[in-house]
């Protein structure tokens, strides 16, 4: 645990009392503070209060005398659409808000670092798409190559439930634009942009607003290294905004469209090899083909910017190639289940935009796909050109009739639930294609989260291979 500094004595409010919320709560208490906790679900606080969690009611209109601070967990909007009552009444009386990225970011480094022969480091990564799978791989780089490395934030344990820093150590952040957007100190000593497309927009008012919360990461005290994503526009625009020149490498840019040279530093990755270049010369390269936890172009992008901020930490580049070919990849992502008489089946049911549905169908050559669920605005439309390596497409859930109608000549079957899906697709599947599940749609119609969806794929999917 970190314990949070800076409100010794004090009252501090907590809304929301999921994963990261109890363990503010907790974080709060080990660093002298009294933590004032609601959630609005009665069932909620109850469990909490069974944990020992103090339950102070938040809503009423007197709630916030003596309070030093609120703080937020990222589910609960704070502008738009409209900011939570909690909220908004918090800012109304002057209280300041934060959440719990702000707390580990004023709390982490502590007096006894003085006596450490290697200063921790913290490495946090954001963007639309690739985030999970980016900081997953840099975790596993660094703890394959010896090096104390714990994982946090929207992966893994909450940013304040790891253990404190030891000599040497690297502590790796995936952060949202959920938790980008309200945290009042973020200063990672290196901070990554994948990529930027669509979504959330209207948690963030627009695109504008989007980009915003994620280029706050490199403008709270900034960074001293940052690995920018530049196949976007935004990308370019951020990686210039940090440069001081093109000779500047504290700017590490990162592309799989296109090569990279020139004074700088870069890193990007054609036709399957990652290629490295530093002041004009090519430092390595790297066949990211065979690694099997990191297929297609999109992956390919995730292990440009693992590497470049393993280097960034002086990593070889050997140790990092090492390193790729024993990344199993993340389950929900691109997740080889199984293989029956040369038909694989590939769980990415975290694909819940047709963006990151996109790279997963560029993915694969011949594609037996399951998709549907909880369509978002523009459902599939947008995935007609790259829907040439689609052999037949099998839909699931509420969004199974819209999408059927976006799919132009794409032979397709309406299944409505993931078990006949996967049974007529691995009926039909010969050898040499994927059954990939991708659905380009959230799962709240039938599921609770994606990784419910994509357990119950893995579950379909193991049904037929055991021949049930």
């Amino acid at each position: 645990m970190i314990p949070v500094r800076g409100f010794e004595g004090r009252k501090v409010a907590v809304l929301g009392l999921g994963r990261s919320g109890l363990a503010t709560a907790r974080a709060l208490r080990a660093g002298g503070a009294e933590a004032l906790c609601w959630d609005d679900s009665a069932e909620v606080r109850e469990a909490a209060e069974g944990q020992g969690i103090a339950i102070h009611d938040l809503t009423r209109g007197n709630s916030w005398a003596e309070i030093s601070a609120l703080i937020v967990s990222p589910g609960i909007p704070h502008l738009y659409p409209e900011p939570n009552k909690v909220i908004a009444a918090a800012m109304a009386a002057g209280v300041p808000v934060d959440n719990d990225i702000g707390l580990f970011f004023r709390s982490f480094a502590t007096d006894d670092w003085d006596s450490f022969e290697t200063t921790p480091q913290v490495i946090a990564v954001t963007g639309s798409n690739g985030k999970s799978t980016t900081s997953a791989l840099i975790h596993h780089i660094l703890t394959e190559n010896g090096r104390a490395s714990q994982l946090a934030g929207n992966i893994g344990r909450g940013v304040l439930d790891i253990e404190p820093a030891e000599d040497g150590g690297v502590v790796v952040l995936e952060l949202s634009s959920y938790q980008t957007d309200l945290a009042r100190a973020m200063t990672p000593d290196v901070a990554v942009f994948t990529n930027l497309t669509p979504d959330h927009l209207d948690r963030h008012g627009g695109m504008g607003g989007y980009f915003a919360a994620k280029r706050r990461l490199f403008a709270e005290g900034g960074p001293d290294r940052a690995v920018i994503g530049v196949d976007e526009a935004e990308g370019v625009y951020l990686g210039n905004q940090l440069s001081e020149g093109p000779e500047d490498d504290r700017v590490i840019r990162v592309s799989v469209e296109r090569k990279l040279t020139g004074p700088g530093w870069a890193v990007f990755a054609r036709k399957g090899f990652l290629s490295e270049f530093r002041k004009g010369r090519q430092v390595c390269a790297i066949d990211l083909r065979g690694v099997a936890g990191l297929p297609g172009t999109h992956n390919h992008q995730n292990a440009c910017a693992a590497y470049a901020a393993c280097r960034s930490l002086g990593l070889a580049p050997k140790a990092i190639e090492r390193a790729f070919a024993s990344f199993q990849g993340l389950p929900h992502r691109s997740q080889l289940v199984g293989e029956r008489a040369g038909v694989r089946f590939v769980n990415d049911s975290k694909a819940t935009n047709a963006d990151s549905a996109e790279k997963a169908l560029q993915a694969f050559g011949r594609i037996r796909w399951i998709a549907g669920g909880l369509g978002k605005d523009g459902g599939i439309e947008s995935l007609r050109p790259v829907l040439g390596s689609v052999v037949k497409a099998y839909l699931i859930g509420h969004s199974a009739r819209d999408f059927a109608l976006q799919l132009g000549d794409t032979p397709y079957e309406i299944c409505e639930t993931m078990a006949r899906a996967v049974a007529r697709a691995a009926e039909e599947a010969v050898e040499g294609e994927v059954v990939l599940l991708a659905p380009a749609a959230a799962s709240f119609d039938q599921y609770p989260n994606f990784e419910k969806r994509g357990e119950d794929f893995m579950a379909a999917v193991n049904a037929v291979l055991a021949g049930v």
